[in-house]
């Protein structure tokens, strides 16, 4: 039994496939169109108005929470790098209990719409809500150009076919989808994407999983031992130092990577925008039940998918299709059949591409939405507030469509490079601006407008500026420019500095603005501190 008969993939399956994205894509547009807000509804387009039940609600953070880089990404670290891989899988579960035990509640009661209510619930002013928005793009457009960009790859892979005009269509017509997501279906509409993903993906995958098991006897200590086995590098497969063997500091690098998806990932803006669509603190609560159960459930699933991947396929066929592994979920599925597959295990295997398929489209909305949420939101309503919700509405529309243009465009340009420098990127932007900016402003009296300034910009600047610096840029054969070699920062990511630099800035800021001005904002916290970190009251304004 050769490894190509385990991982090519039938014509049938491909006919198949490329049906089910057809029809998945008609139908979800569809359910956009019917449950979008009526034209001048702030609260349906941004929350739905609360009304989603704690299960559906949980169901879409889950679905938000589980993008394309999680599925493909941290499934190829599993199937590459074994221990490492998983470590970062239940990282994944941590950020989100994070999220759920500090501050998705306060979080809640703090804003309305987006981020910058939350951070301009004590510190009002429009230089507090356009650094919140820049932050917010910051953070989310190099997360969008992951999944939009690696969109034309995977459908190649799937359905068949090469060539790069073709995969270069398959982003646009990707982008233009996801727009139409954002802008037809606001918060509502993106719900309902999330949640028909979240079951799909959770579905296919557990049916999987189960098939993988089955092929060792549901034996999961036969599945790791023939994973270590198939690795090719033996019992280090199950050990701890695997993914950044390469470095100078391993064991550090580890550390800081799980410590920067931890803070990043529950902070991310299209994560917390989910948290002002629950009509109560106790909705909350149980809302992130559910997502936390999806996400740990998920994280089970691929786990025993990519291992499986690695024991039924091998380390090097999995790297030799794509060099940093996003194909192993999909090798994993396809191996899980064996080389003769049914009619009825093509039926499964098409579930589980039209899940990724889902996955994609569902992510990137989502995405689009919170920024084009706080473009129309934090900047242009900010500037006028007189500003009728009938027009203000047209302009978060309108904001999807500026958003998702230059993302598509960018997305060409970069579909050909390693997108794991965007990724992290992203999550280095959560855990060193956006982290330390929440943190402080929910529960910390004295901070100042200067302070959260100060964390937001320097936090992002900071990152910036070293994030070309690492091994993942440059200085390696799978880095994103790997003939050229600028690496001077020996870490995978920025956080070592920049997370520790994103609080001290804050604090810095604070401490520089005086005691009379820290005061007075301390008096302003304590009259907000009830509606914070109780609930007491939920102002509309």
């Amino acid at each position: 039994m050769t490894a190509a008969s385990l991982t090519a993939f039938s014509d049938d399956a491909q006919t198949m496939s490329l049906v089910a994205f057809t029809a998945v894509a008609t139908v979800t547009l569809l359910l956009c169109v019917l449950t979008g807000p009526d034209s001048d509804d702030l609260d349906e387009f941004y929350t739905g108005y609360g009304s989603l039940s704690p299960l559906r609600n949980g169901l879409a953070v889950a679905g938000d929470y589980i993008s394309a880089a999680t599925v493909l990404g941290t499934g190829g670290v599993i199937a590459l790098c074994g221990y490492d891989g998983v470590v970062l899988a239940l990282s994944t579960v941590l950020s989100l209990m994070l999220l759920m035990f500090l501050l998705a509640e306060p979080l809640r009661n703090a804003g309305r719409f987006t981020m910058g209510d939350a951070l301009a619930r004590r510190m009002p002013g429009r230089a507090v809500r356009m650094t919140a928005c820049g932050v917010t793009l910051a953070a989310l457009l190099p997360m969008m150009l992951v999944q939009l960009a690696g969109t034309g790859q995977l459908l190649a892979f799937i359905l068949g076919f090469d060539g790069a005009a073709v995969k270069t269509g398959c982003v646009v017509c990707m982008g233009v989808l996801m727009i139409g997501y954002a802008a037809i279906g606001g918060m509502k509409g993106t719900a309902l994407i999330q949640m028909l993903k979240i079951v799909t993906l959770l579905g296919s995958g557990a049916v999987i999983a189960v098939i993988v098991l089955y092929r060792f006897d549901g034996n999961p200590g036969a599945l790791f031992d023939a994973a270590a086995k198939g690795s090719g590098v033996g019992d280090a497969f199950l050990r701890s130092g695997l993914e950044f063997a390469d470095g100078p500091f391993p064991r550090v690098d580890m550390i800081v990577s799980q410590l920067s998806v931890v803070l990043g990932g529950a902070c991310l803006p299209h994560i917390t925008m989910r948290m002002y669509t629950a009509s109560s603190a106790r909705q909350v609560r149980r809302s992130m039940s559910w997502a936390v159960s999806g996400v740990a459930l998920f994280v089970l699933v691929m786990t025993v998918v990519g291992f499986g991947a690695t024991a039924l396929v091998g380390r090097a066929v999995i790297a030799q299709a794509d060099p940093r592994g996003n194909t192993a979920y999909l090798l994993g599925s396809r191996a899980a059949f064996g080389p003769d597959v049914s009619t009825a295990e093509t039926l499964l295997f098409t579930t589980v591409t039209t899940a990724i398929f889902l996955t994609v489209l569902a992510s990137v909305a989502g995405m689009i939405l919170a920024c084009a949420n706080s473009l129309a939101h934090d900047v242009f309503a900010a500037r006028d507030p007189e500003m009728s919700p009938r027009r203000e509405m047209l302009l978060a529309r309108l904001s999807a469509l500026a958003v998702g243009v230059p993302t598509i465009l960018l997305a060409v340009q970069v579909q050909h490079r390693s997108l794991q420098p965007l990724v992290t990127l992203s999550f280095c932007l959560g855990a060193s601006a956006l982290a330390p900016a929440l943190v402080y402003s929910l529960f910390w009296r004295r901070y100042t407008r200067a302070g959260l300034l100060c964390t937001l910009i320097g936090g992002t600047l900071s990152v910036l500026l070293l994030m070309p610096g690492t091994n993942l840029v440059s200085g390696s054969p799978v880095s994103a420019f790997p003939e050229a070699d600028f690496n001077w920062f020996p870490f995978t990511t920025t956080g070592l500095v920049t997370i520790p630099l994103g609080f001290a800035l804050g604090w810095l800021g604070t401490v520089a603005s005086g005691r009379r001005k820290a005061e007075e904002q301390r008096r302003q916290y304590e009259a907000v501190e009830g509606w914070i970190l109780a609930g007491a009251v939920r102002r509309g304004d």
